[in-house]
Order: structure tokens, then sequence, then C-alpha cells
């Protein structure tokens, strides 16, 4: 029986696939300032080139496509399946209590950045590929393991390889959790800036930064704060630090004291996982006795329009929800400020019923109402049917060897199979399971890993065998 046969092989192959993901982890692939024939900068670059020798390894036939993405097929017939991974990472940010490059093995899990997003996936669909080679499985039709190096900043991988190739009949990438996300939601992010006439005026706040990348909650925040000692603003520290979570610490430093804030970064998709030191400064600094200021009314304006713990941008005039995918999401994610003006960007997911009149043109009045430009970009959600037979199975394999109830639902996080038509993410974590995408302290559980590539390797099968 074939669910046999893949149940023993993965009985032995633990030990391989946690070596393969310590080799891919220990690549730092944060995407970087493009070089000639590096579009994504060298760690990327780097992190492709070892998985397709891993791949070529194992036997199966590889491409290089520019370094933008790598291709691995198991035979020379007609892809029928596209497996949709990503080996860029987030960069790894502050908290960790293992090195982030470093696999550690611990209770059971890999700790590491991309153990969970995306490269311990990628090891287990690659595994699945391997164990459909191994036991001499027919197929009729190829399964292709499309690997890309740019999924978390703007997918201009995936877009440059899709512009020369098909896409296959059917797509999952497993870049998400069980059992199947058929519903990404819109990606709504804005760009806003201000500026204005410096006030000598003190007490004053000198500067603010936050954050670094769009969708990623800041775990740290930072702001300069004349005329105020440290013994004055440590009461308002503590007030915030109550009201927030986030901890605060005072340096005095060239006549000025320097907060920082240390609240606890995620993915920007599941603001409510994280405490984003951000907008927690901002709560702090617009509570401080500053004299009065157009730069000050920034803060005040922006910390009333961004409330420490909004996660649904209620306070924005745009929470929303509908059925299918859930409630809006919003989280304020970057911003700068010095004494002439500031820029930020917030990171909204967007239900299926978002709409330009019901969230854009709000935003737009808002700041425009407090002499604000604004710069937006929006990228529609996409959702497939669950009762597609593609779908079905995918759930019926996911219901066979985990013996759970398979179903379909929405996630606020993108993936690459967005733009693809009757394309959903499949895995492969399993269902309440905190992978810390984009956190400090990044997992993922071995044993589920292994249940994914079994998973997968029966999903090949029925779809091309």
């Amino acid at each position: 029986m074939l669910q046999e046969q893949i149940q023993r092989y993965f009985e032995t192959c633990e030990d391989q696939m946690v070596d393969v993901i310590t080799k891919l982890v220990a690549i730092r692939s944060v995407r970087a300032e493009a070089q000639p024939g590096l579009p994504f900068g060298k760690g990327p670059a780097e992190a492709l080139a070892e998985a397709l020798a891993i791949a070529e390894e194992m036997g199966f036939a590889t491409a290089n496509i520019d370094n933008y993405v790598g291709t691995v097929d198991i035979n020379d017939q007609e892809t029928r399946l596209g497996i949709l991974c990503h080996l860029d990472v987030v960069g790894e940010g502050t908290g960790w209590s293992t090195p982030p490059y470093t696999v550690v093995q611990k209770d059971g899990m890999l700790f590491g950045r991309g153990t969970s997003d995306d490269k311990g996936p990628l090891v287990a669909a690659l595994s699945a590929l391997k164990a459909v080679k191994d036991l001499g499985i027919p197929l009729k039709y190829n399964t292709r393991l499309i690997l890309g190096t740019d999924e978390e900043t703007d997918s201009a991988d995936i877009k440059y390889y899709f512009a020369r190739h098909a896409a296959p009949p059917y797509t999952f990438s497993p870049d998400g959790f069980f059992p199947v996300t058929n519903t990404e939601k819109g990606s709504y992010k804005t760009t806003f800036t201000k500026s204005w006439t410096v006030s000598e005026a003190l007490p004053r706040v000198a500067a603010v930064k936050g954050g670094e990348i769009i969708n990623v909650i800041p775990g740290h925040a930072e702001a300069i704060v004349q005329g105020l000692s440290a013994t004055k603003l440590q009461p308002y520290c503590e007030a915030a630090a109550l009201s927030t979570g986030v901890k605060f610490e005072l340096n005095a430093e060239n006549g000025a004291v320097q907060i920082v804030a240390t609240g606890t970064g995620g993915h920007a998709a599941k603001p409510q996982k994280g405490n984003n030191a951000l907008t927690a400064l901002l709560s702090l600094l617009a509570s401080l006795p500053i004299a009065e200021s157009e730069s000050f009314t920034a803060i005040q304006q922006l910390s009333r329009l961004f409330p420490h713990g909004d996660f649904l941008g209620k306070a924005l005039g745009i929470a929303q929800e509908d059925e299918i995918s859930g409630p809006l999401t919003l989280s304020f994610n970057i911003y700068e400020q010095n004494l002439s003006g500031f820029k930020g960007r917030f990171d909204s997911r967007t239900p299926l019923c978002a709409t330009h009149e019901n969230c854009m043109d709000v935003v737009d009045g808002r700041f425009a109402a407090l002499g604000i430009q604004v710069e937006n970009k929006i990228l529609p959600p996409h959702h497939t049917p669950c009762d597609s037979p593609f779908v079905q199975t995918l759930l019926n394999a996911y219901e066979k060897y985990t013996g759970l109830n398979g179903f379909c639902e929405a996630t606020g996080g993108g993936t690459y199979v967005h733009d693809i038509e009757g394309g959903v993410a499949f895995g492969a974590i399993m269902p309440g399971f905190e992978p810390y995408f984009h956190g400090a302290d990044e997992r993922v559980r071995i044993s589920d890993l292994l249940t994914a590539a079994k998973i997968f390797t029966q999903v090949i099968v029925d779809l091309c065998g």
C-alpha cells in the first residue's frame, strides 16, 4: 500500500532533512543591494546555489534562472504540479535566545531564521520529490519545485519567472499553515510624509526612528528628547510600560536623553501576535510635557491615528470584515522623524469586502485633513474555491496522514500563489503551532516537517501519477 511505503520511507529521513535545513539556514539570505548578476544581492544567490547543488546531488535536473529563481524537476514530462518555495528571509531583528543563523535543535524543534519561513518547508517539499524518486513510483507528469529568492520583499523573482514560463495547472506554496489557505487578504501599504519649519523651543523631540521592513512589526524603536532629564522622563516611561507592555530604557547622551523601546517583533499579517515598539514609543512621546510645535503636534496626531494595540484600523476609520476572509488588520511598521519632518509606512491586510472607497479613500481623507502627503500601493485579495478538485485532493492527503479534518481558511499573509489562478497555500506548519514567523526564535517542529513531506509525496503521486 502506497501510504505504508511512504510512512516507512520517512522513518529514516530526519537526520538528512535536518542536515539540509542546517546548511540553508547558515546562509544569511536577506535581500541586499543588487549587483551584476545578483538581482537581490549575495545572500539570496548563495542560498539558491546551495539548494540547487543539494538537489543535483539527489539526482534531480535543476536550472538557475538568472539568480532570480531556481527549478528542480522530478522528470522531463509535462509539468502538471508546481510547488513554490522561497530561500530569502527577513532580517534577524533582535531578541533571539539562539544564534539566528545556526540551527539549534531543542525539544523536538529547530530554531533559526528560515526554519519555518520557508527553508524548512522547502526541504520537506524537496524530500517529497526524493521519496517519489527513491520509491520508484511511476509518474505521467512532472512536478517542479520552484525556488524563489525575493518573496519577503517584492516577489520580483517570481514575476520574472512567470513572465517567461507558464504557471503549472496546479500550484501550491508550503509557506503557511495546514490544512489549506485558499484566501489571501489584499495588501494595502501606504507611505506618508510631512515637513515643517524647525522649532527651537524646548523641551522637544529631536528624532524618532522605528522599524526597517514594511511587513515586520518593529520590536525596537528609539527617540531623542532634548530639554528633559532622565529623572523627569522616568515616571512617564514607567506609566507607558505599564499600559503597553513595552520596555523603555533611558540613556543620557550629549545633553539629551535617548529613549529605547523594546517590544516584540513579528509578521505584519498577525499584528496581534507582536507588541509594536514604535506605536508604544509614540504613545509615550505624546504624553510628555513637550513645548508646542508642529513636530510635537505630528507625534500627537500619529499617536491618535495609530494608537498602541489598535490592530484593526479603528482609529483610521477603516475597520471592517467579512465571513470568508475575516477582519482587516493594520500595523504601523516604519517611521523616521527629525526636526523638520517625518516619513512613515503602515501595512494593512484587507478582506474581500474592502474597496478603494471604504479603505484607501478614507485614509487619504484623514491624512489630507492633517496636511500629510500619501502614496498608496494596493494588491487585491486572492481566493480559490474550497470545493475545487485540486483543493479537495490536497485536503484528502492532509486528512490521510494526520487523521485530522481538513478545511480551508483565510490569511493576512501573502504567498507566491497570490496572483496564480487556482493556487493555494498548503502547509507546512501544523494547526496550533506558533512558528514565530518574522520574529525572534523562529522555529519549526521536526515531526511536522516529516508529516508535511509525507503529505506532499502523496499529492505528487495523486496529481502526477
